[in-house]
């Protein structure tokens, strides 16, 4: 798929406190996602097009971003999102070095499946990334997608020192193993990272096309509680926005 030069394929906007990055932030969801996680909440963000999808030129997008200042209150900005925003690091990577320039916050939410995600890094302040499975088996059959790159970005971060938030949806039949999660993240020097866990939740199961596939997937305020005591008890520090 090629987009017109300069242009963003955006589904959605609008702001968002917290949930997306510090502070009060201006949210752009952009269209196509390379995974195809069975409980997504975004699914009409997943195919590459998308009739309610919009192409902004990166020019609009910097003014509007320019004009909404004053809403950037408590260490808000902006943030990129989708579907899988990288997907179209062609054009939001000269956006992002004009944002940094002009001293606006940025923040992207990714699956982490790109190396270009490593080209966007400088620009950058606050990465937050999903993790969805350490076992890139169990990660393909749920997601459509190997976990590999996901894991060598996530590395990246770690090893650069700047702050990473990352972000585990717990879902009932997938990844109910805290364990295999700390483990893998306690090889690493993580002073800079955060972890937060997403209990599954049904919000966008009427965006899917067809039959949605999750059964029985929900978790328990338990098991959210479980992978907070492993996680802390590792000196994993953890997050709840």
């Amino acid at each position: 798929m090629v987009y017109e030069v300069n242009d963003l394929k955006i589904l959605q906007k609008g702001f968002n406190y917290s949930q997306d990055g510090p502070g009060n932030r201006l949210v752009y969801h952009l269209q196509g996602c390379n995974f195809r996680c069975r409980w997504c909440s975004n699914a009409d963000a997943i195919p590459l097009e998308n009739l309610a999808a919009r192409d902004v030129s990166i020019d609009e997008i910097y003014d509007e971003i320019m004009r909404s200042r004053m809403m950037f209150f408590d260490g808000g900005g902006v943030t990129f999102t989708g579907g899988e925003c990288t997907l179209q690091s062609g054009e939001l990577l000269p956006l992002l070095k004009k944002l940094k320039g002009s001293g606006i916050s940025t923040c992207i939410e990714t699956n982490g499946s790109l190396p270009s995600l490593r080209e966007m890094a400088e620009y950058i302040d606050y990465p937050i990334i999903d993790l969805k499975h350490p076992d890139d088996e169990i990660h393909k059959k749920w997601t459509g997608h190997s976990n590999a790159q996901t894991l060598e970005n996530i590395e990246f971060f770690l090893n650069s020192g700047k702050q990473v938030h990352i972000r585990i949806p717990l879902i009932n039949g997938v990844n109910i193993c805290p364990e295999k999660f700390a483990k893998y993240f306690s090889q690493f020097d993580t002073s800079n990272a955060v972890f937060e866990f997403l209990p599954y939740h049904e919000f966008g199961k009427d965006k899917w096309q067809g039959r949605y596939e999750m059964e029985n997937a929900f978790v328990s305020a338990e098991t959210v509680d479980e992978f907070t005591r492993i996680f802390n008890s590792r000196g994993l520090k953890t997050v709840k926005t």
